[in-house]
């Protein structure tokens, strides 16, 4: 089966998250959607990992809500070791699950900053991306700059470079296409935050409307 992996902290998932996941199982080819709760991003602040079982709690709750969609909200990074790196969940999925395809989801922003993540090349060319757009991010013109970035990495970075250059060197433009696959997919944009809903709550407002 081709798995969308739709990793994130979720707190809360609310109606921006739905609308991806129904356009990533419905309009997509993806069997499934695999939602991952990330107890820490290693780029962001280390306390969200004490509020990791509740928010994949509150996500199960959601999604049972929604019994027409193909989601499984997936707790494997709760068991593992910090640091949380992207290509280690990637990787300890396709060993628990080697039949499956796995495909990582991400929003244009995320896109942008991908070659600042551990191992980025083997995440594009070993599993791939699918990249929902995000307001005032051009998604084809970052994809674009990846393949420009991704051109001027030496040949031993890459994942199979050696079964597409008999020698060192640099990968070429249309290698760079080849070997590193970023999926543009026009799922709609909803323009909510987590943070603004949890501000929301915060300040008394009624955000229920805002919610999954």
């Amino acid at each position: 089966m081709r798995i969308a992996v739709y990793s994130g902290s979720f707190d809360p998932l609310h109606i921006g998250h739905q609308a991806i996941m129904e356009y990533l199982t419905r309009a997509s080819g993806f069997d499934w959607v695999y939602l991952v709760i990330s107890p820490q991003n290693p780029f962001k602040d280390p306390s969200k990992a004490l509020s990791a079982e509740r928010r994949y709690r509150a996500a199960i709750d959601a999604v049972r809500r929604h019994p027409e969609l193909h989601v499984w909200v997936d707790n494997i990074e709760l068991s593992m070791d910090p640091p949380h790196y992207t290509i280690r969940t990637l990787d300890a999925l396709r060993r628990r699950e080697p039949e499956n395809e796995f495909t990582l989801v991400v929003g244009a922003d995320n896109l942008e900053n991908m070659l600042g993540w551990r191992d980025a090349p083997r995440i594009l060319s070993e599993y791939g991306v699918a990249v929902y757009p995000r307001k005032g991010f051009d998604v084809a013109a970052i994809r674009k700059f990846l393949y420009d970035k991704m051109l001027v990495l030496p040949s031993a970075y890459t994942l199979d470079a050696a079964s597409v250059h008999d020698s060192p060197g640099t990968v070429g433009f249309e290698d760079s296409e080849h070997l590193y696959k970023i999926e543009i997919i026009d799922a709609p944009i909803v323009d909510i935050s987590s943070t603004r809903i949890r501000d929301g709550i915060a300040a008394g407002e009624d955000m229920s409307g805002w919610m999954m």
